[in-house]
């Protein structure tokens, strides 16, 4: 796999390197950026009040810092579309890898028929009367399309999706601080009043905290989105460090910074937070008070283009993962051909269906397969995370004991061991407490508890069937391979 072709080594000559630095850095901004934070923010300040959400977004945003930089590290040193599940698999366990790359495809595949379940609601605030099968087809097409043409469509398309997003939180937190110092909106300043109503900015105490520390996680899922974009980045080496440096400071200018002015403006105690409801998203409530005309409808175009950009990026990273996959006999060998552009075809055909399928089961039993679906999904994106802690502790053990300098790696995380640390447990805390009052009431809650945690005796199973029959070990530090897929 190290013997080099034209400058380039084996991995890179079927996978084009077509993402320039400005592409990687807004697929790893605008997989955060969703409707975890233009609608689920105002839900989270309504439970927890605006001190406790800030609270609970601050962690979590640390935590992903550190995530991030444990990626950014083994992304930049070893650029590869399999990404975490490569690493797993050479520096903690082969079977630990194969758990994760089904993981994480199966998680997205679910998503995109997620996404392509909200598309209709959304274009049926315009067209009420226009069948859901227009938008639902019209979205899969799309997103088909933006993917097959070649990575630089791909690319080029994250791109401006993501910049409608930032600059939409831009204008946002601008016009809320004018707002709060009384310079726009017609109003007196607001000042803090908002922020210190009735029982302070922590309202609910700690658990009310924790429950929104929760969902806060869901909301920074996507940040990994990085590391799959690596085995396509033109001089991954420069572009994947960069990307790692940025995306910290935009999640606490836009997370935080939206939060603190959604905060200010609106008291926690108003009920429209509460909803799902586009029309009454904080976002909206905001720039309705500052008096831009059609808020709702603008909103509603933006979170549009959101849920564009999750199920585009979702569909290229499953894809990619299964490609990966079969090319370390881990899946179907036909999933491990390209076309001439490069292009994965029979693995992103493939997830195409699964999340057609996956959408089409929502229609029939009142939906029941499709929630089940939906709900084994939902602790994917943690067990990824927790998989890239585990994996970068290892990879910089090991790279020390056998010998090697620090100072060659490309990009060198900080804060090394306490980051990949600090990252585990926090992230095993969500994993575990996700549904923690399913046990607090006079009743466990069965039924509640195995909804929440299916997920994790799959990912189990898989990871431990594969692990018996193909009787893999734990790879020693001394042994673990640095030359390989580089």
């Amino acid at each position: 796999m190290s013997n080099k072709n034209n400058g380039q080594s084996v991995e890179t000559q079927g996978l084009n390197r077509g993402l320039k630095s400005r592409h990687v850095t807004m697929i790893s901004l605008g997989g955060t950026i969703g409707t975890g934070l233009f609608l689920a923010s105002g839900g989270a300040i309504h439970e927890a009040g605006p001190g406790g959400a800030l609270l609970a977004y601050s962690l979590i945003g640390i935590m992903v810092f550190f995530l991030m930089t444990s990626l950014g590290e083994m992304a930049a040193f070893m650029p590869v579309s399999g990404s975490f599940s490569t690493y797993a698999s050479k520096f903690v366990d082969p079977a630990l890898g194969f758990a994760l790359g089904w993981n994480y495809w199966y998680n997205w595949a679910i998503t995109i028929a997620a996404e392509i379940a909200a598309v209709s609601l959304i274009m049926k605030f315009w067209f009420p009367d226009v069948s859901s099968f227009v938008w639902t087809a019209g979205f899969l097409v799309v997103i088909f399309t933006l993917n097959v043409l070649s990575i630089k469509s791909f690319g080029e398309s994250e791109y401006w999706f993501s910049l409608i997003k930032v600059i939409t939180i831009i204008v946002f937190i601008i016009v809320s601080f004018l707002m709060v110092f009384g310079l726009m909106g017609g109003q007196d300043p607001v000042g803090f009043k908002n922020f210190f109503i009735e029982d302070g900015p922590f309202h609910g105490g700690f658990f009310a905290m924790f429950g929104i520390f929760l969902a806060a996680g869901f909301s920074f899922q996507g940040t990994e989105l990085l590391g799959i974009t690596a085995g396509e980045t033109d001089d991954p080496g420069k572009n994947i460090p960069k990307a790692v440096r940025q995306v910290f400071w935009r999640i606490l200018l836009f997370y935080i910074l939206a939060i603190l002015a959604i905060g200010l403006l609106i008291p926690f105690t108003d009920e429209r937070l509460a909803s799902s409801d586009i029309t009454v998203s904080p976002f909206t409530l905001v720039f309705e008070n500052a008096g831009i005309a059609f808020a709702a409808s603008v909103m509603n175009a933006i979170i549009l283009t959101a849920i564009l950009s999750s199920g585009n990026s979702g569909l290229y990273a499953s894809s990619r993962m299964l490609w990966e996959l079969a090319k370390d006999g881990k899946a179907p060998k036909m999933f491990s051909k390209l076309n001439k552009r490069g292009i994965p075809m029979a693995a992103l055909v493939a997830t195409c269906l699964v999340a057609c399928v996956s959408f089409i089961a929502s229609f029939f039993g009142d939906g029941v397969v499709y929630i089940w679906l939906l709900n084994a999904s939902g602790m994917c994106g943690f067990v990824a995370w927790l998989g890239i802690a585990v994996s970068h502790y290892r990879f910089r053990k090991a790279y020390i004991i056998q010998g090697r300098d620090l100072n060659e790696l490309p990009y060198k995380a900080k804060w090394f061991p306490f980051g990949p640390i600090f990252a585990f447990v926090l992230c095993a805390i969500v994993v575990v407490g996700q549904n923690y009052t399913a046990f607090t009431g006079d009743h466990i809650d069965w039924y509640g508890i195995l909804v929440s945690y299916i997920g994790l005796p799959i990912f189990l199973a898989i990871w431990f069937g594969y692990k018996i029959v193909h009787k893999t070990k734990i790879v020693k530090l001394e042994d673990c391979d640095f030359d390989s897929h580089r």
